[in-house]
């Protein structure tokens, strides 16, 4: 393995396809289902390639591995790629969704389907990029050419108010990294390197960091997305076509998390602890507040829209709690919710294909003629309260583990968001599935095609066994979150001995 390029391989095997697909020139059936199959197959072979990164990853080594290096650009900045137990995660996770979002948007995208897959192809090959980065420059680059597909997904097949979402949706993530952009300068002057294991043991003087953070926090608070910032993701969410909303969820906003664990807290240290109370503020805000505004909503995906910023409070609480109870139950939280949430828009999706209506009040009864459907979406709204054996469960409990070893109120507040989320879940699902069949349009509907249940089975079987054997997540990511607290702990030690002085 160390002789084969692997991470460059599955990074850019999707830029493979999607010049595949631009060499089709033709606008007939044959010609969309052609497009189709080549954005499929390329996915999964892509998915399959990246299955070796698990399997001879070496989980008993924090550093990283599978290093990939060579001269980029001048002043020392490399093309470096690399993948530790955190990011290796999210690479798997990424390539294992994408070809159930190709498989969603089957039928769902009947409109310029060629460009609609090469954007979502390209979309792939940058977020595996985000994850894999290890130059500070490769990051950025990835971290911000990520908009610029989704914009285009939301923008040209989104619903009636798309263009208002999408620019929203760019504005706000881009103005939030212009002062990460400024920052990572300020780093490359200070330590003379754009290389990321070089910076993270360079000891940044304690009053840089306050800024270097704040820069960092505006761009990954946005990408979370965080409240008070987080406006943009319901109208992204509600405009956005089924299987963007999945990718969104399901790894966009696990962008903001990943950089809070890749430069905030390693990278930062002494800012990190003294803006934790700030963190532990906004995510107990935003588990509360949006679990009560995901309760007065009435469109479904804006429901599970919501639903995401409470989750992702659990997140930046499990992180900044800076404990290996917080920090793997933030990691298992956002694996979960990658599965969990790309899940139930995929569900949404199902429903909308048949009655192209989101609204709540429009369904009712489903139970009655699409039984196994209510089936599947009673698990995956079972995971979303976070009922034990499901892998909502392992999450939530760890990051209110390790924010309670921190702060027993903070734990305590943040625990009401259990309640809010089963009282908004179960009202939801009660309102969709349960009741009489008596809206003649829901009459004729008939249950999941076997396309339908071939992109949903996968992720309800995941959710169940990783509520029930969560170990090889753990294993994965033991060693690096172990040097990553040791880390923290030491550089805090230090700040302290040299304050004493």
């Amino acid at each position: 393995m160390t002789d084969w390029p692997i991470l460059s391989t599955v990074t850019f095997l999707p830029l493979v396809g999607a010049f595949l697909i631009l060499l089709i020139r033709d606008d007939s059936e044959s010609a969309r289902r052609n497009i189709r199959n080549v954005a499929l197959w390329t996915t999964v072979i892509t998915f399959l390639l990246s299955l070796p990164i698990w399997y001879y990853f070496d989980k008993g080594h924090a550093g990283f591995q599978f290093v990939e290096k060579m001269a980029w650009l001048d002043s020392g900045i490399s093309y470096h790629m690399g993948v530790d137990g955190i990011s290796m995660l999210f690479v798997i996770l990424t390539t294992f969704l994408m070809p159930l979002c190709i498989l969603a948007s089957w039928e769902a995208i009947q409109n310029r389907v060629k460009e609609y897959m090469i954007a979502f192809l390209v979309l792939e090959t940058l977020m595996i990029g985000v994850f894999c980065a290890l130059d500070i420059v490769l990051f950025y680059v990835f971290f911000e050419a990520v908009l610029v597909p989704m914009f285009i997904i939301i923008g040209v097949w989104g619903g009636k108010r798309r263009v208002y979402a999408s620019f929203k949706f760019f504005l706000y993530t881009l103005l939030g990294s212009v002062l990460m952009l400024l920052a990572i300068m300020a780093m490359y002057w200070q330590a003379g390197t754009t290389d990321i294991p070089t910076l993270l043991a360079y000891p940044f003087p304690a009053s840089m960091q306050t800024w270097l953070w704040l820069a960092f926090f505006a761009s990954f608070a946005v990408k979370m997305p965080m409240w008070p910032v987080h406006t943009w993701l319901p109208d992204a969410h509600v405009e956005a076509p089924t299987a963007a909303s999945a990718i969104l969820a399901g790894i966009l906003l696990k962008l903001g998390g990943y950089g809070f664990l890749r430069f905030s807290l390693p990278m930062f240290p002494v800012a990190s602890a003294d803006f934790a109370p700030l963190i532990y503020t906004l995510s107990v805000v935003a588990i509360v507040y949006t679990s009560l505004v995901a309760l007065m909503q009435e469109d479904i995906k804006k429901l599970i829209a919501y639903s995401s910023v409470a989750h992702m409070g659990y997140v930046t609480m499990g992180i900044f709690a800076a404990n290996e109870q917080g920090i793997q139950g933030a990691l298992f939280q956002m694996l979960s919710h990658g599965l969990v949430s790309a899940a139930l828009f995929l569900c949404v999706g199902v429903v909308y294909d048949r009655t192209h209506t989101r609204d709540i009040s429009a369904y009712g009864g489903l139970v009655n003629n699409m039984p196994k459907y209510a089936v599947v979406f009673l698990v995956l709204t079972m995971a979303n309260v976070g009922l034990p054996g499901t892998s909502g469960f392992i999450g939530e409990f760890l990051t209110l583990l390790g924010v309670f070893r921190v702060n027993t109120w903070v734990a305590l507040f943040a625990t009401s968001g259990v309640i809010f989320s089963a009282a908004y879940a179960l009202w939801l699902y009660r309102r969709v599935v349960f009741g009489s069949l008596d809206k003649e349009s829901l009459k004729s509907l008939l249950d999941m095609s076997p396309r339908e249940k071939l992109v949903v089975y996968p992720l309800v079987i995941l959710t169940i066994f990783y509520g029930v054997y969560p170990m090889p997540v753990f294993d994965a990511t033991a060693s690096s979150v172990h040097a990553l607290i040791n880390q923290y702990n030491n550089a805090l030690s230090a700040a302290a001995t040299l304050a004493l002085k």
